[in-house]
């Protein structure tokens, strides 16, 4: 059983320790079943099969990430904007809704932006 997201931001430390793990599994726990993930050149992962499809393709060569710069997430109500600068300079934006239990799932994942962004 993997960790639940207390806050919204946990979701990207979750997304970061998953990552280095290559727990596939985990990460695809951190979306909602009809959640999308953006990921570049107009490709979009719609719900959870097509998610850990991309992210079997992500975790191939094996990636190590840093800790992400977080900003505070931006919630209204059960809903959450969370937002990463990653080490390379990549910004991530997310939207995040809160569960009937009290925890944060992803729902829209625009994975990274250039740093042109």
């Amino acid at each position: 059983m993997h960790k639940p997201a207390k806050s919204p931001n946990d979701l990207e430390k979750f997304f970061v320790e998953r990552t280095n793990a290559g727990d596939i599994e985990g990460l695809v726990a951190l979306y909602e079943p009809n959640a999308i993930v953006a990921y570049g050149d107009g490709k979009v992962a719609n719900g959870l099969d097509e998610i850990r499809e991309f992210f079997i393709q992500f975790l191939a060569n094996r990636p190590q990430l840093d800790p992400s710069i977080q900003a505070e997430p931006l919630c209204s109500g059960d809903l959450a904007l969370t937002s990463s600068r990653l080490s390379n300079g990549d910004i991530t934006a997310e939207v995040a809704r809160r569960q009937p239990d009290g925890c944060w799932l992803w729902v829209v994942d625009q994975f990274a932006l250039g740093n042109e962004a």
